[in-house]
């Protein structure tokens, strides 16, 4: 069985099609997405009569026509921001209503870019003929969460065991604590408790044919390196020394359940695979920003177990 595991898009949209895209150019068994699927930034576009104006990447632009205002609009999907058309008064309206009136435009615009992403997945994927696997992360809201549960097309994996035909997939995307307070994260201990909740429902005790699917990479295995942030928030010495910011709980539950493949993602520039007693673990790392989908096709042989692997970018 071959799978393409991507992870962190953070609402890429040509990283979602390139995805999309992945079963068939690299006849893949099944694409899975690790986690973080949504974005995290809202850009207004000003419509004023007859033109629309909006900032990409420090620059302001005035758009004077509707295959213009299309373009700025495919440019920001694909660095995954989603793009809102406000008038003037709506954007002050928008700006005054603080913190809660921004937050619910912002969901309603990312849940509409999900929508669309579902509706591109029901034709490249054969309406859930190959199958496709998503899981939350640490910076997806849970309002996805049924939205995800109802596409038909995709199977929603975030605390549930999974048959692929011969092996058995456990999921979470949760991670250990972050310092910015994300959606999905919580202390050791309770991750701790999650995975052991999870792998219990893993039918037999063998986890000679178990994957592993944690978004939180194993501590210290290279997998989960980070930038080391000072007091204010900022990387130290200009983001060149580095730190392991994984969980510990992953590492634990890993070495202990011994499973023989666990994917990750979350830390984006720990792009590596490593072993963890018999376990090949594996973070194929992102770089949705540049538009590049980074990832990693895992080749798992059904009758000895044993695995072939290639990092991937595309």
């Amino acid at each position: 069985m071959k799978m393409f595991f991507a992870t962190d898009i953070h609402g890429s949209e040509i990283c979602w099609r390139k995805f999309l895209n992945a079963a068939a150019f690299y006849k893949a068994d099944l694409v899975v997405l690790g986690g973080d699927v949504t974005g995290k930034v809202m850009v207004p576009i000003i419509a004023y009569p007859g033109y629309w104006e909006v900032t990409i990447r420090g620059e302001r632009r005035r758009l004077e026509t509707r295959e213009e205002l299309l373009e700025a609009e495919r440019q920001l999907r694909d660095r995954g921001s989603y793009p809102a058309i406000v008038t003037r008064d709506e954007l002050d309206a928008l700006s005054a209503s603080g913190e809660g009136g921004i937050t619910q435009r912002f969901n309603a615009e990312m849940t509409r870019s999900l929508d669309r992403w579902l509706d591109m997945a029901d034709g490249k994927l054969r309406g859930g003929a190959i199958p496709c696997v998503l899981n939350g992360g640490n910076d997806d809201i849970f309002e996805i969460d049924p939205i995800l549960e109802a596409a038909p097309s995709v199977t929603f994996a975030e605390g549930k065991v999974i048959d692929l035909g011969g092996f058995t997939m456990v999921s979470m995307g949760w991670t250990n604590p972050t310092p910015w307070d994300t959606h999905r994260e919580a202390p050791e201990d309770q991750l701790a408790a999650k995975i052991d909740a999870i792998v219990g429902q893993v039918p037999g005790v063998s986890m000679d044919r178990t994957i592993f699917n944690f978004h939180a990479p194993p501590y210290g295995t290279g997998l989960d390196e980070a930038p080391a942030l000072d007091a204010t928030m900022r990387p130290k010495h200009g983001g060149a020394v580095l730190e392991p910011v994984g969980s510990t709980a992953v590492r634990e539950s890993i070495l202990h359940y011994q499973p023989m493949l666990s994917v990750h993602g979350h830390i984006h520039e720990s792009r590596g695979v490593a072993k963890l007693g018999r376990t090949l673990t594996v973070n194929p790392g992102s770089s949705y920003g540049d538009g590049v989908l980074q990832a990693a096709l895992i080749d798992m042989n059904p009758k000895n177990g044993k695995i072939k692997y290639v990092l991937v970018n595309g």
